[in-house]
């Protein structure tokens, strides 16, 4: 029976056939073997092992027993001596026949009064803990017995527990002096391995700081109890101290106090003191050196967000790669500029160790208390458990946009995003990704921006609608619009009161801005809302709908349930409504529109975040007498008609027909873009071929046939074409030229808002990529059904391929930050060859708009860099000052941000942390640069006043007329305007060479040319200021006198003459100014490469101007001429008719002609 129940059953018969078909006849005769694993573990003594010591939950449990029954020892031996007489000692001690020493004292330090109570509980103690110390010896024995014995815990243990065993057998010696009180170091050590245990799954660093410091608590108790019971026990034979003096001469004695009241008398006791001091010499400094190790250990790492304040207390945790001191203070001044988050916490999750820079900002009280720095990585949990990430209110995950490789940059982030998401998929995300093609990697997070992608389009949009990037930049800045308020020039008061200007939201119904106008337009409630309270109302969003609409034009009716998206210096929470004096008292107040002297003045007065609007009389106007007097034209006493108020409800005769789609002022088939080249056919269509996932489709001007790869080189004919150069081509448009390194995927971004299909053809400026690098077919596949957009290969250093892709013809030049400058040993030196590149640009073409992004904004000071320019010195000294002031946007008085020539996407950072109180700005501004395009949402354009449009007069008559005809929201107005420098010199020159009606100002650096031009003597001492551009007019002057010299032959009688014409052209070289020497540079050129110099002989200088933006400026700010003005326009494919109706003009003629469809409406 035992042999058939041991015998291994057959295999089944898949197996055998198996084995059959693989041909190991022998295998199925085999005898198998049943092989048991672990059989060591089995035994007694593994079994013993793993409940005492391998495992956690019965080791901890024993480790606790251990550690009580050591305080129960200590116990009883105060209790002992606290029931102790001396005497009775002494008397139990002659009767047992025991001799005391020659003084009758020493016997009491070696018999002692032991009640029989507690003998029988220490016997019982010592005998647990003597048998628990031999099995814990047998189970940690490894072969060599001596090792263990002579542990100085075996020791104790032995010392402790025998002399107690003994006196069950030996009963006379029962009341024998037994050091009980050395248990405490046995509960020491029990304590250290119990937190061991309990410990053992938390990191390292924190378990060991509180390892440490409860290891020194544990060895200054043990040193003073030690102390304490010693000195008492041995005073016994002197002065017979109690216990508590004991411990008060020990607590003197260990604090180097020393008064002397209390001292040992006998020797022993001082012998055991001197021991004492001894080992706390040496125990002390070495437990405080292990203490001070760690706690700089944990400096550096930042410790840990404790688990009871993250839930009594909110916080949000900032991961990033590396954290600079610019990121770290535009976090911090953006996140905290909101009042209700002032009682939030900021957690820095960072691998690296904190920059000393870093170190000495959150040293400052006002982050000291509200931001805590670990150190740590994202991708291990139990640094996300250090941040309390589940607990979190929000995160933010930054990528490192220094990086080189920017690929490589947004992997990191991509897996921080994802361990984030697995550890707590509660905490809502906020993401930044620097490369569009892997921003599908974190569609899961509730709010993303990529880098690229806002870049692109922003750089696009600034092309076509000026200062763009500054527009955005400022709606997405936290100010209060006390910029430049003490300012003496008048437009820094106003473009810093303007900058201001933030979105903000509220609901019809909760609304007392738009509340009046349930049931109404939207165009109606937004025109009336800036005419009555001063803020422009954007956009909308249905209760059944998630998005939001810009403008979504006349025909939209406002809901009570609606969402409102405004424009304004504060939301409406924080406005007190102030009414003007006149109706207070009842008084019949002046009309809105009664004349050009009566406009409304909105004054804005922000203080502790609340606004006060002065509002005027807001009533409509009467259609009889309501309308503007124009001023005399011409000396008569002529009107001009008014314009149309805004209707409440939408009339489709009352809005001008808007349908881009069938636009009968361009030939829908065929565009003549080149000069002798056959005509190009056009349509309207959805790009085929995009270049990433994820990128939103938008209706663009397309080819009807895809253009070939070779037609797209700029610079290199092919068998379709000839041309060579941007003047063979014949654009009729302004050429817009963009430099980068490569062709990324964030270009597509930048071709399609100027290929979008609102943008009139006749308008489709040329788009000539100017690339480091030649593209690959991937991109040329993405690009090849769009309209004029080129490449070429060359860069904006070499001054031939600038001339060659046309930049004479250009109107603007993108100049688009490198990946492989932004990463320096310096780093505000990623900057220097972008910098020096666009200097040089700006002197050798001085009428192009260069537009330039920069990695770190505070090198925008540099861009147009004049050294002499005492302007820009006082703007810098401006800077400063509101800077020491607090201020978000000490940049914003740069000229050449505030006109929209340089940008840095790190200005954008603040994009993403504003998403944390909206929502919804990031779709706001995706809509605002096209990169969304919801149907039924409006677009941003831009429109520039003219002379005949100057009778309009105010930006209040503006926003009316537009409302009215064509139902756009005007949101702001870019403005330039000449500029005379305020210094002595240059009103002192520009007086002297400029008639008294110019208002072209004379820049300083024109003014030391002119001083060089009039004063002879003074041409050497200024050419040292120039050395390289004076040792090439000295090769000139040689080359020209060579040439001379072959001109005169061998006319030996003229050599005097020729001598004095030499002298005359080297003189005349001397006084040439800056401007000529680099114009003469460019034409040798232009002249080498075979193109003609008539388009560089025609630039002018427009450097003595300055621009600005004014973001929802008051209603009666007045018009100037060549204004450009900031529109929101419907869009033209929400209401287009089944049958397009007939109409003889376009959009954009609209907007140029002085005469409106309506007969009562001009413009």
């Amino acid at each position: 029976m035992e042999q058939q129940e041991t015998e291994v059953p057959p295999l089944p018969p898949r197996f055998r056939f198996r084995d059959l078909l693989l041909g190991d006849q022998n295998f199925q005769n085999d005898d198998r073997v049943q092989v048991e694993f672990y059989v060591n573990e089995n035994t007694f003594k593994e079994r013993l092992k793993l409940f005492f010591i391998k495992n956690q939950r019965s080791s901890l449990r024993i480790r606790v027993f251990n550690f009580s029954l050591k305080l129960l020892t200590c116990l009883l031996y105060t209790i002992r001596v606290v029931t102790d007489n001396p005497g009775q000692s002494a008397n139990a001690t002659h009767i047992t026949g025991q001799q005391t020493a020659p003084s009758g004292k020493w016997g009491l330090i070696f018999w002692v009064d032991r009640k029989l109570p507690v003998w029988a509980i220490q016997v019982i103690v010592a005998i647990i803990s003597f048998l628990e110390t031999m099995l814990l010896m047998y189970l940690s024995y490894k072969g060599n017995i001596w090792e263990q014995i002579f542990q100085v815990s075996f020791l104790l243990e032995m010392i402790n527990t025998v002399p107690f065993i003994i006196t069950i057998f030996w009963p006379s010696i029962r009341n024998i002096f037994i050091p009980v009180f050395l248990n405490c170091w046995l509960a020491k050590c029990a304590l250290e391995n119990m937190i061991n245990d309990v410990h053992r799954a938390i990191q390292r660093t924190n378990s060991a700081m509180f390892n440490q410091v409860l290891i020194l608590i544990c060895t200054l108790l043990c040193l003073v109890f030690t102390g304490t019971c010693g000195i008492q026990h041995l005073e016994r034979a002197g002065k017979n101290l109690s216990l508590f003096n004991s411990f008060y001469f020990c607590i003197v004695t260990f604090s180097t106090v020393g008064f002397g009241d209390v001292t040992p008398r006998i020797w022993p006791s001082q012998l055991l003191v001197v021991i004492m001091i001894c080992v706390a010499l040496v125990v002390l400094p070495l437990q405080f050196e292990e203490l001070i190790y760690l706690w700089m250990e944990r400096q550096k790492s930042g410790g840990n967000y404790s688990r009871h304040r993250a839930q009594t207390e909110k916080h949000v945790v900032l991961c990033v790669s590396g954290l600079k001191i610019d990121l770290l203070m535009d976090f911090l001044n953006e996140f905290y500029a909101h009042p209700r988050l002032q009682d939030y916490y900021v957690v820095i999750l960072c691998p690296s160790e904190m920059d000393l820079q870093v170190r000495r900002v959150l040293q400052i009280p006002l982050w000291s208390q509200r931001v805590i720095y670990l150190q740590g990585s994202v991708l291990k949990d139990q640094d996300l458990m250090r941040a309390k990430m589940d607990d979190a209110e929000a995160c933010f995950i930054l990528s490192s946009r220094n990086e080189v490789d920017r690929m490589a940059a947004d992997h990191q982030t991509i897996l921080r995003a994802w361990a984030v998401k697995d550890f707590a998929p509660n905490c809502p995300l906020y993401v930044q990704i620097l490369k569009p093609e892997n921003k599908f990697h974190v569609k899961f997070a509730d709010h993303v921006v990529c880098e690229e992608e806002f870049k692109y389009a922003m750089l696009a949009l600034n092309c076509v609608c000026p200062a763009t990037s500054t527009l955005v930049t400022l709606l997405v800045h936290t100010s209060r619009g006390r910029e430049g308020q003490q300012s003496p020039e008048q437009w820094q008061r106003q473009y810093g009161c303007c900058s201001g200007n933030e979105v903000y939201h509220i609901r019809v119904c909760d609304s007392k801005f738009f509340g009046e106008y349930n049931g109404k337009s939207f165009t109606y409630a937004s025109f009336h809302a800036h005419k009555k309270y001063g803020v422009c109302l954007i956009g909308i969003k249905r209760e059944d709908n998630k998005s939001i609409l810009l403008n979504p034009g006349p025909r939209h009716i406002m809901a009570a349930n609606d969402t409102c998206y405004y424009i304004n210096i504060t939301k409406e929470e924080n406005s007190a409504f102030i009414f003007n004096q006149e109706e207070r008292k009842g008084r019949p107040a002046v009309g809105l529109f009664e004349g050009p002297s009566q406009l409304p003045v909105h004054s804005i007065l922000a203080s502790m975040g609340t606004v006060a609007i002065d509002l005027q009389n807001a009533s409509p106007p009467d259609p009889s007498g309501g309308k503007l007097v124009p001023p005399t034209v011409n000396g008569t006493g002529g009107r001009r008609p008014s314009i149309a108020p805004v209707q409440e409800i939408a009339d489709s005769s009352s809005i001008l027909p808007c349908d881009l789609l069938s636009d009968q002022s361009e030939d829908d088939s065929v565009f003549t873009d080149e000069k002798g080249h056959s005509p190009t056919e056009y349509v309207k269509g959805y790009p085929p071929n995009s270049p990433y996932i994820g990128s939103s489709p938008t209706l663009c001007h397309l080819l009807a046939e895809k253009a070939p790869f070779c037609c797209l080189r700029l610079d290199q004919g092919c068998r379709h074409n000839s041309f060579e150069d941007a003047k063979a081509y014949g654009f009729k448009n302004k050429l817009i030229i963009v430099s980068a390194e490569t062709a990324g995927n964030g270009l597509y971004n930048f071709i399609v808002p100027l290929r979008a299909y609102y943008r009139p053809r006749k308008e489709l400026n040329p788009i000539v990529l100017l690339l480091d690098n030649p593209p690959d077919n991937h991109f040329l596949e993405a690009i090849c059904c769009f309209p004029m957009v080129y490449y070429m290969a060359g860069a904006i250093d070499n001054l031939d391929s600038l001339l060659q892709c046309g930049i004479i013809y250009a109107d603007n030049l993108v100049v688009v930050d490198k990946e492989s400058t932004m990463s320096a040993e310096e780093d505000y030196m990623a900057d220097a060859k972008t910098i020096v590149n666009v200097q040089t640009m700006f002197r050798l073409f001085p009428s192009l708009s260069i537009i330039t992004e920069l990695t770190h904004p505070s090198n925008m000071r540099f861009m147009q860099f004049r050294a002499k320019d005492c302007y820009s010195l006082a703007l810098s000294k401006l800077e400063k000052k509101e800077r020491d002031k607090g201020s978000n946007l000490a940049f914003m008085f740069r000229l050449p941000f505030a006109a929209g020539r340089v940008f840095s996407i790190s200005m954008l950072d603040t994009l993403l942390y504003q998403s944390f109180v909206k929502d919804y700005m990031i779709l706001i501004a995706r809509l605002l640069l096209g990169l969304d395009t919801t149907p039924g949402s409006g677009f941003l354009c831009a429109m520039k006043v003219t002379e005949e449009d100057l009778w309009i007069s105010t930006y209040g008559r503006l926003f009316q007329k537009l409302c009215a005809s064509s139902a756009e929201i005007p949101i702001g107005i870019y403005r330039t305007e000449s500029h005379i420098f305020p210094t002595s010199e240059v009103r002192s020159l520009s007086n002297f060479l400029s008639p008294p009606q110019s208002q072209v100002s004379v820049s300083a650096d024109d003014c030391e040319d002119t001083k060089e031009r009039a004063d002879e003597s003074r041409s050497t001492e200024q050419s040292s200021d120039h050395p390289l551009l004076r040792k090439k007019s000295m090769q000139w002057a040689r080359r020209l006198s060579k040439k001379s010299v072959r001109w005169q032959g061998v006319n030996r009688d003229s050599s005097r003459d020729h001598a004095q014409r030499i002298a005359q052209q080297r003189l005349n070289l001397y006084r040439r100014s800056e401007r000529e020497e680099l114009s003469e540079l460019v034409r040798n050129r232009m002249r080498h490469l075979g193109l003609p110099t008539s388009g560089y002989d025609e630039q002018n200088d427009h450097q003595n101007t300055l621009s600005y933006v004014l973001i929802n400026p008051s209603p009666d700010t007045r018009l100037e001429l060549n204004d450009i003005v900031y529109l929101i326009r419907s869009d033209p494919l929400a209401h287009v008719p089944e049958v397009p109706p007939v109409h003889s003009s376009s959009l954009k003629e609209r907007h140029e002609s002085s005469v409106d469809i309506r007969e009562d409406t001009e413009l």
